[in-house]
């Protein structure tokens, strides 16, 4: 099958595409810089061999229906943690998704598989969570065969949770943890998501499914911290932040641009917790289910 991909040069759009290329698909992969890779990490993945790299803007939709033309399933990956500039949420995972489901649909191309993100909804106290739930309402009212898919936390080589936000704030000397630090999560590793999205393109069953993309265990949030200092290599005290001092401080940070230890709509999102029922996942796809234990190391290139 020939798949456009959106956000392929990004963290996990990287190992969707080695997915796909492994499944026997043929991708063309978008971004705004064409072949050019990053990820909010810093971390430079590369390209891939036998991928054809093409630049497009989804957000303003130049490009778009170019690079669509003679595939036959689109892949939206596209993404962003933090506003910045024209690249707000509203741009890229609203507008994005929009324009991508017009050129779909004037090309002819029914098959559409897209990345939410656990917490999705109405309402939602981030911006980032509901601009995602805005964008899966734009899949459900449409007449494609769509597939969404909302994952908790990503991690893997090159992620920003784990690799920076985390690892950021376990460097102080005195680490401060967000009011009780109970608040639960289930993060899932991303060669699992990887093939949630490639083993769906062949499913039929999955057709018009939202499904949840969780990792085999769930834990506090102190024990991610626990996790990440081990990981690093040393404890550190950890002291409880009150909430009503977190939610002064961090809109404060907000000064920092770029350098702001945690966004607000991370922090609205870290409050909420992030985890799931991983059943109806599990009953679905085949997957390894790796658990952060055993790759946090190779993550903070302590492996």
């Amino acid at each position: 099958m020939n798949v456009l991909v959106t956000g392929a040069t990004g963290y996990v759009g990287n190992y969707v595409v080695k997915a796909l290329l492994e499944g026997g698909h043929t991708i063309t992969a978008v971004s705004r810089k064409g072949a050019k890779s990053s990820t909010a990490s810093g971390k430079d993945l590369g390209t891939v061999a036998g991928v054809k790299y093409v630049a497009a803007d989804i957000g303003s939709g130049a490009g778009v229906l170019d690079a669509m033309r003679g595939c036959e399933a689109v892949v939206n990956l596209v993404g962003v943690i933090a506003q910045r500039g024209e690249q707000t949420f509203q741009r890229v995972h609203v507008d994005g998704t929009r324009h991508l489901l017009e050129a779909a649909k004037s090309l002819g191309i029914k098959r559409f598989v897209q990345m939410s993100a656990l917490g999705a909804a109405a309402g939602a106290a981030s911006r980032y969570s509901a601009s995602k739930f805005e964008a899966e309402e734009l899949l459900r009212a449409s007449t494609l065969e769509w597939t969404i898919f909302r994952p908790s936390l990503i991690f893997g080589v090159g992620d920003d949770f784990f690799g920076r936000v985390l690892k950021n704030l376990v460097a102080t000397p005195i680490v401060p943890q967000i009011g009780d630090g109970l608040f639960p999560f289930r993060p899932v590793w991303v060669g699992d998501v990887a093939q949630c999205f490639a083993q769906s393109l062949t499913n039929p069953a999955t057709v018009g499914q939202t499904y949840d993309l969780v990792g085999p265990k769930e834990y506090t949030f102190r024990q991610l911290l626990d996790l990440e200092m081990d990981a690093l290599g040393g404890r550190k005290p950890v002291v409880p932040a009150p909430i009503f001092l977190m939610d002064l401080a961090v809109p404060l940070m907000q000064v920092l641009g770029p350098l702001a230890p945690i966004t607000t709509d991370q922090y609205a999102m870290l409050k909420a917790g992030n985890t799931a029922d991983p059943s109806k996942m599990q009953q679905t796809f085949t997957l390894e289910g790796r658990r952060l234990e055993a790759e946090l190391p190779k993550v903070l290139g302590k492996a």
